[in-house]
């Protein structure tokens, strides 16, 4: 049987009786229909295909959507009748007020130039609309075309059953010798027309999902790149973090190992050099895991900063100082440049000594020759702390990521060490103070870091006294020895031998009288011989929570006022909050800083006479 690719004609000469002559023309109907839908279906999944296989925009995919789905409707339905389908834009994105739509998008017309026929809709016997591109067409109309016998425009609609637009349909105007559509014709167009515009709906339905999906896919492996990325910056972390530990904890233990070695008997000088390594090795671990503490704790807004006036030029010479070793080991110059109008600025000095000392030693790190400086100058109210060098410099895709945390430059100068947290901390640390950190440099032309801190805080007359005083307490008291005629008696809690002993000796030799007990038990029967002036309460014992044991001390009226001062590894963020809520007076974390427990311990003992020592 003989298919047609157009609207089948209702005048065909067919030789048979009129019932067979309408069976005929029913079957050639349907299966014009069918094929002409089928036709539309699987161009408008080729769009579908298309947008799957390209990440596609979604006014660009519905374009095609579109302007394939009215070319192929124009084919089925052409004829000397039909000229074209159009769409039109939604109501629903207009305003309120607007009472027309757009014309957006028309079949391609075989005519080109003053050949293409004048297309038109006819809303009305005296009324006729032009179909052009940007032609403008009120809502009214299109919706009078809607409710025609036979329908000239048939509506979009999205899944929540918003307008989108319209497809319109329309005729060439008719010569005086043409036929008018017959009544039969007109409603299987129109059934066409309907169908083809569930396919459409369906079709942008579906468009629509494959973005959505494509967007997430793409977030997803945007996400995955991001994840991965971080996910090998941590494990060179992790390794970089090894090696940093496993180098000083070698010198540790093996000058430890040669000092308690049997028949190996140095030097007084050679003791000395040893427990001088140990010591500052044992000072790098301890640095290497504030920074991971301290960037914790900044994520988690839970950083303490004690604002001070800073005597900025002293504070200036003690950073040299600390850095002054490493430059000679390299041979490099140290250059401090100090404007001499700054004198002093409000800031937590320890942190402000750690900012720089990062600087300080990654210009170290990534300089074998030349110079390393530190210039000090005033900006309106802003100090600029600016660590200069003469070293490798850093590339502009380095200098990018370079305060992204556990991220390292490595190269033949520096290798890599260190955490790769030090830049973060220091970035995050100038924020808190309400400044920043900057930085210019060029490949083998060295590199400038600017700290920017302003000179003042709002805060510094409330905290700046207490602050200063607290700090020249502390160095006061770092040697400091109790009169035999005060003496008095602290209570240590400690189940680790080596830091019972250490602290034990340490007070001792300070001149107070400690008892030493090892576990809970043992101190409720050290409280029943003695009521100590102090207690230091280690939190994790063998036999019971050091924090519940503040607690029932606290119940106790017979113990509630003793002070209690925390000694703790407990040192991540959140820790001192948690010991300070259980009732302790106050909190100092492992490694024990030996000076700052003297401080703490003469604090709460309340010790009338105080005398210098070593």
């Amino acid at each position: 049987m003989q298919q047609y690719s157009s609207l089948p004609e209702q005048n065909s000469q067919i030789d048979a009786t009129p019932k067979l002559l309408t069976t005929i023309q029913q079957v050639r109907a349907d299966l014009w229909l069918e094929k002409s839908l089928n036709q539309l279906q699987s161009r408008l999944n080729d769009c579908l295909l298309s947008a799957c296989n390209t990440v596609s925009q979604s006014l660009a995919a519905e374009a095609e959507i579109f302007q394939t789905a009215i070319d192929q409707i124009n084919t089925a339905v052409d004829n000397s009748h039909v000229a074209f389908v159009q769409f039109a834009v939604g109501v629903a994105l207009l305003e309120p007020r607007q009472t027309f739509a757009t014309v957006c998008y028309v079949s391609r017309s075989p005519f080109s130039g003053s050949q293409a026929p004048l297309l038109e809709v006819r809303v009305t016997a005296q009324k006729k609309l032009p179909l052009r591109l940007q032609q403008t067409i009120e809502i009214k109309d299109l919706q009078q075309l809607e409710n025609q016998q036979i329908p000239s425009a048939w509506r979009l609609t999205d899944d929540s059953g918003g307008v989108i637009g319209w497809l319109v349909i329309a005729t060439a105007p008719l010569g005086s010798d043409s036929e008018p559509l017959i009544a039969s014709q007109a409603q299987l167009r129109s059934q066409f027309m309907a169908r083809s515009t569930k396919q459409c709906n369906t079709a942008l339905l579906q468009l629509r999902h494959i973005l959505s999906w494509q967007q997430r896919y793409e977030q997803l492996s945007s996400s995955n790149e991001e994840l991965e990325r971080t996910n090998q910056l941590k494990n060179q972390f992790l390794a970089n973090t090894s090696h940093e530990i496993r180098t000083p904890l070698s010198s540790i233990i093996g000058f430890t190992h040669l000092l308690l070695a049997q028949g190996y008997e140095p030097s007084k000088e050679r003791q000395q050099e040893y427990l001088n390594i140990i010591q500052s090795s044992g000072k790098h671990l301890l640095a290497l895991i504030n920074d991971i503490l301290d960037l914790s704790k900044i994520e988690a807004n839970q950083l303490e900063v004690q604002w001070e006036t800073v005597d900025v030029p002293l504070l200036c010479s003690n950073v040299l100082a600390l850095v002054k070793e490493k430059a000679a080991n390299k041979g490099l110059k140290l250059v401090l440049e100090l404007d001499p109008d700054i004198t002093t600025l409000v800031a937590d000095p320890l942190r402000l000594k750690q900012m720089l000392l990062n600087l300080l030693f990654n210009a170290l790190k990534f300089t074998s020759k030349g110079s390393v400086g530190l210039r000090v100058a005033s900006e309106g109210v802003f100090v600029h702390f600016t660590v200069w060098d003469t070293g490798t410099g850093i590339s502009p895709e380095d200098q990018a990521l370079l305060f992204h945390p556990y991220f390292q430059i490595a190269n033949a100068v520096a290798g890599v060490e260190g955490t790769g947290l030090g830049l973060t901390v220091t970035r995050k640390l100038a924020e808190i103070h309400g400044g920043s950190v900057k930085v210019e440099s060029e490949v083998d032309r060295g590199s400038r870091f600017m700290l920017v801190l302003p000179l003042k805080k709002v805060e510094e007359a409330e905290e700046a006294g207490g602050a200063e005083e607290a700090e020249e307490a502390k160095c006061f008291l770092s040697n400091l020895v109790v009169t035999p005629s005060s003496s008095p008696h602290i209570l240590l809690v400690e189940n680790d031998l080596p830091n019972g002993d250490l602290m034990q000796i340490y007070l001792s030799k300070l001149g107070y009288k400690v008892t030493w007990a090892k576990s809970a038990a043992k101190m409720w029967e050290a409280l029943t011989q003695q009521e100590p002036a102090v207690i230091l309460m280690d939190v994790y014992l063998p036999d019971g929570n050091g924090l519940k044991l503040v607690q029932e001390l606290r119940e106790n009226p017979q113990y509630q006022n003793i002070p209690v001062i925390a000694q703790t590894a407990m040192a991540m963020k959140g820790d001192r909050e948690t010991c300070i809520a259980a009732g302790v007076n106050d909190y100092i974390s492992k490694p024990i800083d030996l000076p700052l427990l003297a401080s703490l311990v003469a604090k709460y003992s309340k010790v009338p006479q105080l005398n210098d020592g070593e």
